[in-house]
């Protein structure tokens, strides 16, 4: 792209193109030539999305990020993991959450531009797509006093919501979301009746002010039973629960959808995007790095 010949090419694609995304380091573009506001001037409909670490008016916006260090620059990483120590959410999702923001972004373009007629600049930063997300507990910080501590896999505000293990060593979550269920689990799931009269565990405050007697209350009534035992009784009593799986528990769930895509020659199961009822996702073919690039190329070169 530094020669002049390349940049004779882009520059004519985006004179038509309709959307253009870019993720390259702030001042990437300039470098190499280019100017944003330009293109926009030049092709009035276009709609641009630029992807960076940093917004464009923050002090960060040229330095470089990527998806962990953002989960530890966010504060996401202080809530995430044991109560030993912090730890990162185990997909890129500072990543993905950056993608989906651009992707609303771009469409909700789209759709200005229908009545208006003209495209937009859009700019999307990897930490105000994280920080989006932490809205609940940046909230809690800010105005409630406290942020929410590491508990692993329990609820920081509602007891009992966390996890508790069979007498076949399965482990598995239970959450309990008002003082109805409450009762039910106290009386019908555990047989317990004394738990839910315990002045101690009365409403879910103190539940929660009480949380390391109330699990050990629970686990040792749990322990002698099976996990079909106890998913059939939160069953019956409407209570949510939800086994704690591995990865091939992923992908041997019942409630799995896959759509069939072409990678190469091999056509590779892929989980189904939500949204897409309706549409017939079976061979569609995933393109190879490149593989369009001549195609498009050969339209200002013929």
């Amino acid at each position: 792209m530094e020669d002049e010949k390349g940049k004779a090419s882009l520059e004519s694609l985006v004179d038509s193109t309709d959307i253009l995304v870019q993720n390259l380091k702030p001042g990437a573009l300039a470098k190499l030539g280019f100017d944003l506001d330009d293109w926009h001037r030049t092709n009035p409909r276009l709609i641009s999305c630029s992807i960076s670490g940093f917004a464009p008016d923050g002090p960060g916006f040229s330095r470089k990020a990527y998806d962990l260090l953002i989960q530890a620059e966010s504060g996401l990483a202080s809530i995430t993991g044991s109560p030993e120590e912090p730890g990162r959410v185990g997909v890129s999702v500072v990543d993905i959450a950056s993608g989906m923001f651009a992707y609303q972004g771009i469409l909700e373009a789209v759709i200005r531009r229908f009545s208006s007629g003209f495209g937009e600049k859009l700019d999307i930063s990897l930490f105000d797509s994280i920080a989006e997300l932490l809205t609940v507990p940046y909230l809690l910080d800010r105005y409630g006093g406290a942020a929410p501590k590491r508990i692993g896999l329990a609820h920081p505000g509602i007891a009992p919501y966390g996890v508790f293990h069979c007498k076949d060593s399965k482990k598995f979550l239970i959450g309990v979301q008002n003082e109805r269920e409450w009762q039910k689990l106290a009386t019908v799931v555990l047989d317990m009746p004394e738990l839910g009269e315990d002045a101690r565990f009365m409403s879910n405050e103190l539940r929660v002010s009480n949380r390391d007697a109330l699990d050990h209350k629970i686990q040792d009534k749990f322990k002698v039973l099976s996990f079909v035992e106890i998913s059939r009784a939160l069953d019956e009593a409407d209570i949510a629960f939800a086994p704690v799986n591995d990865l091939s528990g992923l992908r041997d769930h019942p409630d799995l959808h896959l759509a069939q895509v072409l990678i190469g020659e091999d056509v590779v199961d892929l989980p189904r995007v939500p949204g897409s009822v309706g549409t017939d996702q079976r061979d569609q073919e995933v393109p190879y790095l490149g593989q369009h690039t001549r195609e498009i190329l050969d339209r200002f070169h013929s």
